[in-house]
């Protein structure tokens, strides 16, 4: 498959991660009277995932996700060279995304940006309160464990077919635990896609967002090829 049309993949992909898990927090989760809450949210965002696990996992090995394409580099099962034009991708089809959610959702005059637009945040950005360093701790550890996990599930000697069942409940888990102290990153793309929509402080935040999950994907990733010795 060519790098052009795996890349592609990665943009729709990724287009598709964000549309589902941030529209369903922007447009149902607080809906009056069928209200998805905290748990819809993270299953949308386990779904979206797991969906496309199975729709492009063949083209593009479907990593929707910097921080997981240079977890996988570390780990051994991505190559050099489509590393930049993987994270390209992604963070493009999350900023279509993000516009796409922001002109649906302001389509019955509803202030989005003043919402946040899903973004990610801390301190008084954070849903729960929590502190820079407890949100930069969080999603380090939740990023190191998505790589631990994706590593393990894709692996030969596990159960391929159904690794993209593992995967998304994986995230669907991270989200669970991780709302309520940065309103669940673990993916650079998909904070920049609506950070770049609302400006002001969710850009002055971004960097979090990157930094952290990158950090916890290449600790994942490098500790999967420990454990297994090299082998991949």
């Amino acid at each position: 498959m060519s790098l052009l049309k795996r890349a592609a993949a990665e943009f729709l992909g990724t287009l598709w991660l964000v549309l589902g898990g941030c529209g369903t927090a922007v447009l149902a989760a607080k809906f009056p009277e069928v209200g998805v809450g905290l748990v819809g949210v993270a299953l949308a965002f386990g779904l979206t995932l797991l969906t496309m696990v199975y729709a492009i996992g063949h083209i593009s090995g479907c990593h929707l996700n910097p921080a997981v394409t240079i977890g996988l580099f570390a780990g051994g099962r991505c190559k050099a060279g489509d590393v930049v034009p993987y994270v390209v991708a992604q963070v493009a089809g999350a900023i279509v995304a993000a516009w796409i959610l922001l002109t649906i959702a302001s389509g019955n005059g509803t202030d989005v940006l003043a919402g946040g637009l899903a973004s990610n945040g801390f301190g008084e950005h954070s849903p729960g309160g929590y502190a820079a360093g407890a949100a930069f701790l969080c999603e380090v550890v939740m990023t190191f464990f998505f790589v631990l996990i994706i590593m393990g599930a894709t692996d030969k000697l596990s159960s391929p077919a159904a690794a993209g069942i593992a995967i998304g409940l994986a995230l669907t888990l991270i989200h669970l635990i991780s709302i309520p102290v940065t309103n669940t990153s673990v993916n650079p793309a998909r904070s920049t896609g609506p950070a770049l929509m609302v400006g002001d402080w969710a850009i002055g935040q971004l960097w979090m967002f990157w930094v952290a999950p990158i950090l916890g994907g290449v600790l994942g990733g490098a500790a999967y090829r420990w454990l297994w010795g090299g082998r991949d």
